[in-house]
This record gives C-alpha cells, structure tokens and sequence, in this order.
C-alpha cells in the first residue's frame, strides 16, 4: 500500500504531528476491512518517519470521531469486507496503537462508540469537542471487545463505570467522560485541531526517548490485557456466526429493538 492508495483515511504531516484522520463521514466513520489496513499503514508510517513525534487520531466532519465497526457491511457480506491479507486486522491495531513508541492523541469530533470508542481508550490523551458523545453498542449488535476495549478501560474508570458503560450502552457526553478521567480535555469543535496542536507542541519539546520510555512503562502494568483480548477476539470470531449476534446486526440495520429474550 502507497499514499496514493488511500482510500477510507487521510494522513499528513504538519511540524512533528502526523495527522490521521478516517474519512468516512457517509458511515460515521464507521471502519471496515480496508480502513483497518488504511490505518495500520499510516500508524506505521507515522512510526517510522523521524520527523514525526506525535500522532494524532481523528474522524472526517463534525457527526463522528469513529462509529465503531460498519454493521452495514456486516449485514451485506457477513463479514467487514476484503482486506489485503484477508484478516480483520482491528486486534493489530489496537496493539499498534500501544506499541508504537509515539504519544497518539484522539481528537474526538464527534460520536465515539462501539469499535471507535475502543480506538479512543487505547490512545494516550483524548480531546474531545464538546459536543462529543461516547459509549459501547456491542452488547445492543450481538459484538463485545473483551480485551482491552473492556478491561483496560476498567483501569481508568474503574470497574463500577466500565460495567455499566458495557452492560446499559448509554451514550455519555464529553463533560461526563472528562470528569470520569477518561478525556483530558474538553473544547469547543472550533477549537479541537488547535487545541491537540498545542499539546502535541508541549510534547515535541520534550526528549522522545523518555516519552518513548515513559509509554512503554505505562502500558507494562496492562500488557497481560493483551493476552486476554486474543482469547477474547478467538470467541467473538465464533460468536458472530451464531443467530443471536446475527439478530442484533439485523436489528441495529432495521432500526428496532433486538430480540434476545429467545437466547436467553
């Protein structure tokens, strides 16, 4: 894959901060198979560009940072659609995310729910507009993340409010999941890209090797997570194939309520 091969996601440089940016606004920047493999290239391009000392993560228009997986894809073709490898690489991701040796901040402008809110709790700040909304869906579309999409976040709200944001799928607004510790800064929309612009700056200033020390030491304490989410990730492959999460894609694309009493 080349940059001009983009096709679901934006990546530019702009003095040390490499922007990504997923640009499906038509799905909520909902991914699919090929936005997956878009975003781990341009992760791994920002890791390996020098010039590039941090990385910022965020979504195309004012409705969404990242809906999460697209269910309308999933109810079209059974699956998130072709890839180049022919896996679903969001697991990848998610560790590319953790392990590359830069601070990633989401710059949330919008929605961040399901899979997208996942993106959000593994990078290392989040600014968030603040009309920002934030929640799971997964239990509500027959999908769950189990791994770090669940027990990381129970880290940084405690396990009382990542049981509850999993259990109910509430949406949540900025000003809430900030005082939750899980936004480090709310701004209005107008001011997020200049905003996340002067954090990075801060950043910049600083030696990478110790930034890049410093994030590798956070994440030891949480890396057995990782183990736990590949179990996790083994069932969800399992469980999507079944007629109970088949009923929360159909719903979620009929837009009613699902029927799960029946699996109960």
């Amino acid at each position: 894959m080349t940059r001009d091969e983009l096709r679901d996601v934006r990546y530019e440089v702009d003095r040390g901060l490499a922007w990504i940016t997923i640009d499906r606004p038509e799905r909520y920047n909902a991914f699919r198979g090929r936005t997956i493999d878009e975003l781990l290239f341009c992760m791994k391009s920002a890791w390996a560009d020098r010039s590039v000392g941090v990385i910022a993560l965020t979504g195309a228009g004012d409705k969404a940072f990242c809906s999460g997986g697209d269910q309308k894809q999933r109810l079209e073709t059974g699956d998130y659609g072709p890839t180049e490898t022919g896996l679903f690489e969001v697991e990848t991701l998610h560790r590319v995310i953790r392990d590359v040796p830069k601070p990633v901040i989401a710059a949330v402008n919008g929605v961040a729910v399901g899979g997208g809110h996942v993106l959000h709790v593994l990078c290392d700040l989040t600014i968030a507009a603040d009309h920002a909304r934030f929640g799971q869906v997964g239990p509500r579309v027959g999908s769950f993340d189990a791994g770090f999409g669940s027990a990381y976040l129970a880290r940084i709200v405690g396990e009382k409010r990542a049981r509850e944001i999993w259990y109910c799928t509430r949406l949540y607004d900025a000003a809430t999941m900030e005082r939750w510790g899980l936004v480090n800064q709310v701004v209005p929309l107008a001011e997020l890209r200049s905003t996340v612009r002067q954090w990075a700056d801060e950043m910049l200033a600083k030696s990478p090797t110790a930034l890049r020390v410093l994030k590798h030491s956070f994440n030891a304490d949480s890396e057995a997570i990782g183990g736990i989410g590949t179990l996790a990730f083994d069932h969800l492959d399992l469980f999507v194939e079944t007629d109970e999460a088949k009923e929360g894609v159909r719903a979620f694309n009929e837009k009613r309520t699902p029927d799960f009493g029946r699996f109960r």
